[in-house]
């Protein structure tokens, strides 16, 4: 661990996300005893963790936050999200607790998970009640997932704004990396391949740097690094620069190898 955040943090990438929920609170420790042990200034990344709302009120973002300090060592949360918009409150009353923890100077930012389009937009709503921006909405976005860019969620973040690819449990059950998945997208594949070739990068570099930048700077992606290769792996995509006529051509692959996998879902 502590090897991928040295390999991150000298790569260039200086955000990292973490939740109550990530092996029951051991991703934030072993983030937190990483950059503790190799001495890493706060000025130098960002920390962003989630609060999971499942089967609790709103008041528990407030009674649950010491729990989530001790587990990330006393290191400050600049980002804390709403994991996804399904508890006992209201999405109105859990922004609510958010924003006091703004206030309060225990965080910097409120942001959310998993939200649709009218529940982003809720949030976005109490939160400018407070004075505050809603920072993030953390959603799946790659070349073979884009239903943000047909539900309405990434439209609706301009327009508030303006006001390693190896899966891991539970991803790997899905039908996409079974063999009949994996043949879907196989086209997708072979063009990654190519693209890959003439950047002298992995097919894992290309997608990460599509992923980037199909979209300019709306788009933040959090890519898995479980390993010290996949780190490396992450932060040599920020080097590469994809011209538009990549990018709109991996884009046409994904969407057919998105469809195929709907198709065989179906």
């Amino acid at each position: 661990m502590r090897e991928i955040v040295r390999i991150t943090l000298d790569g260039g990438i200086n955000w990292f996300d973490t939740a109550e929920v990530y092996g029951n609170g051991a991703s934030g420790q072993s983030l937190a005893e990483a950059l503790r042990s190799l001495g890493i200034e706060h000025d130098r990344y960002v920390l962003a963790d989630k609060w999971f709302p499942a089967f609790r009120f709103a008041d528990s973002i407030q009674k649950t936050f010491p729990q989530r300090l001790r587990a990330l060592d006393g290191i400050a949360i600049d980002l804390h999200q709403i994991h996804q918009p399904f508890s006992f409150s209201s999405v109105e009353q859990q922004i609510a607790r958010m924003g006091e923890l703004v206030r309060q100077g225990k965080i910097r930012g409120v942001g959310v998970s998993n939200f649709d389009t009218d529940r982003m937009r809720k949030a976005y709503a109490r939160l400018t009640v407070e004075g505050l921006p809603l920072a993030s909405n953390q959603m799946r976005f790659s070349l073979i997932d884009r239903e943000i860019e047909r539900d309405g969620v990434l439209d609706a973040a301009p327009s508030t704004a303006d006001a390693a690819l190896r899966p891991s449990a539970p991803r790997k059950w899905m039908k996409r990396f079974k063999p009949e998945g994996l043949a879907a997208t196989e086209p997708l594949i072979r063009e990654l391949r190519t693209v890959a070739e003439r950047h002298t990068a992995t097919p894992a570099q290309i997608a990460l740097a599509w992923t980037t930048q199909y979209h300019g700077e709306m788009i933040v992606a959090i890519p898995g690094a479980s390993s010290v290769t996949q780190a490396q792996s992450n932060a040599g995509a920020i080097e590469i620069t994809l011209t538009r006529d990549e990018l709109n051509l991996l884009a046409e692959a994904g969407l057919e190898a998105e469809t195929r996998l709907k198709q065989k879902a179906g």
